[in-house]
C-alpha cells in the first residue's frame, strides 16, 4: 500500500482509507463522514476561521490527477496554480436538479508550505445540489457510471474516451445513500448504473447499500485493485480500469448465490464431520450427530439429560479426535470432570461416597484416558454469568481451542440468571438467535439442555407424559431454530423398578431426515452410572 500524503489517513469511524485529515493543532477531521476528531490532551487555543475564502481559478489540466484539460473544462471544473504549474486548489461547480449552476465546492490539495492537504468547503448551500456532472447528461442513456469523488468522475470519463456518462456523490460515502435518494429520478432513467466507489470498507458498504435502492439488476459494483478510479488513470493503467469496469457485477444481496456457480464443489465431501450416536436405533432416524448443526435436549427433572450428556461426551473421545467444550452451567468444574471420568469407570465418580471406593491410582487411570486426553475443556464459571459472556465463550472454544463439539447445558438457567429478563419468552428468542448464528458462524456442533415447562392436567412428565414441542419452557425459538429437538420420557413413579428407571427417547423435531418418533429405550444401571439401549420398557440389562 503506497504511503498516504502527511497529514492524510484513515478513519477509524467510517473506514475511508484517506478521508481523514489531521491538522497542525493535532485535532482531525473526516471528510467523508464528516466528524470531528478533538486532540484528546491539553492544548493551545488556535483561532476558529470565521469563514473559508473564496478562490478564483481557471481552466487546466488537473496535472496531480492526471485529468487533461478538455475532461476539465467539460465539467466546468477551475484550478488554482501558486507558482508555475503547481496547483493548490481543484474548484468544482454544483448546479441544482433542474440544472442551474448553484455553488462551487472547494478542495485544497496543497498548502502555503508546500504540504499536501485535503480540505473541502463550499461558497453555497450545497446540499441543495444534484450530483456533481448531472447537468452534463440529461438524455437517457444506457449506462451511467457513479462514483465517490468529483476527481473520481472525471476520471472515468476520461478513460472511456467521453463516451459514458459519470456523475458523483456530494458527500463521500457517509453520504452516498442519502445523496441516491435525492437524485434517484435522474439515476432510474439510465439503464444500468456502474457504481464505482473507493476500494475500502466505507466505500463498499456505501455501493452495496446504494445499489439496494433500486430494482434488482439495475446496479452493478465494480471491483478495484487499486484504490480508487483516479489511482489507474494516475498510474497509467487506463485499459485495466475500463476492463474491470465492463466485468462489473449486478448487486447481489450478502448470501444470495447462483447455485451454477457451485460446479464440482457440490459433491465434494466438505459439508460437515459426522459422529454415530453410541445407540443404534437413534441412528435409525437421525444418521448420528453432525457439525454445524444445534440440537436440543429436553425432558422433566430426573428424566436423564445428565446421564445422556456424559454418554455423548465420553462416547465422541471415542469416536472422533476433535476436542470437546463443555459449559455446565450447575455443577463444578471437578463435578464436569468426574462426570467425564464416570463413563470410562462404569461407576458415578461424581459421587464422593463412591469416588472413596477406588484407588487413587484407579481415579488417574480413568482420569488419564478421559479428561488426560488434553481434549476436553470447561468452562469455570462463579456466580452470575451473562448471555454475552457465554456466548464469548462459546466462541472461544471453537475458533481458539477448536472444539467442533459444545456441550451447553442448560438453556434456562442462563435465561432466569438474568437480573432483568423482563418478558422470559422473548429473552429466550433472543439468546436462541445468536446461539443458531454462532453454530452457522462456527461450524460448531451444539448440544444444548432445555427444560420442559410444568404441564397442565393430572399427569407430569414425571409420570411419563408424553412430550410434544408446545411443552418446552419459554418460546416456540426453541424448536424453530434446532436442527434436532430430542425429548426423555420416563415414568419415574412406576411401581415397577425397571420402568422407573427405563428413558424413552422421541425425536420431536429433525431436520435433517424428517423422521421423528420413538427412536430408542434407554436403561439406566443405578450400579454403573450408565445408560444402555434396550428393546423394551421391561427388559433388564
Amino acid at each position: 500500500m503506497p504511503k498516504l500524503p502527511k497529514g492524510k489517513g484513515p478513519c477509524e469511524k467510517c473506514g475511508s482509507s484517506d478521508a481523514k485529515h489531521t491538522y497542525d493543532s493535532g485535532n482531525s477531521f473526516c471528510f467523508s463522514c464528516n466528524t470531528s476528531f478533538p486532540k484528546r490532551y491539553p492544548t493551545r487555543k488556535v483561532p476558529v476561521q470565521s469563514a473559508w475564502p473564496t478562490i478564483v481559478g481557471e481552466v487546466g489540466e488537473l496535472l496531480d490527477r492526471g485529468i487533461k484539460k478538455e475532461t476539465a473544462s467539460f465539467y466546468k471544473t477551475l484550478v488554482k496554480h501558486k507558482t508555475g504549474s503547481t496547483i493548490t486548489h481543484h474548484i468544482y461547480p454544483y448546479y441544482n436538479m433542474e440544472g442551474n449552476f448553484l455553488c462551487n465546492k472547494f478542495r485544497e490539495v496543497q498548502n502555503e508550505a508546500g504540504l499536501p492537504v485535503k480540505k473541502f468547503w463550499s461558497d453555497g448551500t450545497i446540499s441543495d445540489a444534484g450530483l456533481f456532472g448531472h447537468q452534463l447528461f440529461k438524455q437517457k442513456a444506457k449506462y451511467i457510471s457513479l462514483c465517490e469523488g468529483e476527481i473520481d468522475a472525471m476520471s472515468v470519463y476520461q478513460m472511456h474516451g467521453s463516451k459514458y456518462p459519470s456523475v458523483s456523490i456530494k458527500n463521500g460515502a457517509a453520504g452516498a445513500v442519502e445523496n441516491c435518494k435525492q437524485s434517484f429520478e435522474y439515476l432510474n432513467m439510465f439503464e444500468t448504473i456502474v457504481i464505482c466507489f473507493d476500494n475500502d470498507r466505507a466505500g463498499k458498504e456505501a455501493a452495496q447499500k446504494v445499489a439496494s435502492i433500486f430494482e434488482p439488476n439495475k446496479c452493478q459494483i465494480v471491483n478495484l485493485e487499486l484504490k480508487d478510479p483516479n489511482e489507474y488513470l494516475k498510474t497509467g493503467q487506463s485499459e485495466k480500469f475500463v476492463k474491470a469496469w465492463w466485468q462489473a457485477k449486478p448487486y447481489t444481496p450478502a448470501g444470495i448465490i447462483n447455485l451454477h456457480t457451485l460446479g464440482d464443489s457440490l459433491y465434494e465431501e466438505n459439508f460437515c464431520d459426522t459422529c454415530l450416536y453410541p445407540w443404534p436405533d437413534m441412528n435409525k432416524k437421525t444418521y448420528g450427530m453432525r457439525t454445524g448443526e444445534l440440537v436440543t435436549f429436553t425432558s422433566g427433572a430426573g428424566m436423564g439429560k445428565s446421564s445422556i450428556m456424559r454418554e455423548l461426551m465420553h462416547h465422541l473421545m471415542l469416536t472422533v479426535k476433535d476436542n470437546i467444550g463443555v459449559l455446565a452451567l450447575e455443577e463444578s468444574i471437578k463435578n464436569t470432570a468426574f462426570s467425564i471420568m464416570s463413563v470410562e469407570a462404569n461407576a458415578r465418580l461424581y459421587i464422593k461416597e463412591i469416588r472413596d471406593t477406588y484407588t487413587l491410582e484407579q481415579l488417574k487411570e480413568w482420569q488419564a484416558k478421559t479428561i488426560g486426553t488434553e481434549r476436553f475443556f470447561a468452562f469455570d464459571h462463579f456466580g452470575s454469568i451473562t448471555n454475552d459472556e457465554i456466548l464469548e465463550r462459546v466462541r472461544f472454544m471453537a475458533k481458539a481451542l477448536d472444539c467442533k463439539w459444545v456441550f451447553l447445558d442448560h438453556l434456562s438457567i442462563l435465561v432466569s440468571g438474568q437480573e432483568d429478563i423482563g418478558d422470559e419468552r422473548k429473552s429466550i428468542d433472543i439468546l436462541m438467535t445468536k446461539l443458531r448464528s454462532l453454530v452457522e458462524e462456527t461450524g460448531i456442533a451444539l448440544l444444548l439442555v432445555s427444560h420442559l415447562r410444568r404441564p397442565t392436567g393430572d399427569r407430569g412428565h414425571e409420570e411419563g407424559r408424553e412430550v410434544s414441542l408446545s411443552h418446552l419452557r419459554g418460546s416456540a425459538s426453541i424448536a424453530h431454530l434446532s436442527d434436532s429437538v430430542i425429548a426423555l420420557e420416563r415414568n419415574q413413579q412406576a411401581e415397577d423398578d425397571t420402568e422407573a428407571h427405563t428413558t424413552t427417547v422421541r425425536i420431536l423435531k429433525n431436520r435433517y431426515t424428517g423422521e421423528t418418533g420413538i427412536a430408542c429405550r434407554l436403561f439406566y444401571n443405578r450400579n454403573t452410572g450408565r445408560m444402555t439401549q434396550v428393546d423394551n420398557p421391561f427388559a433388564t440389562t
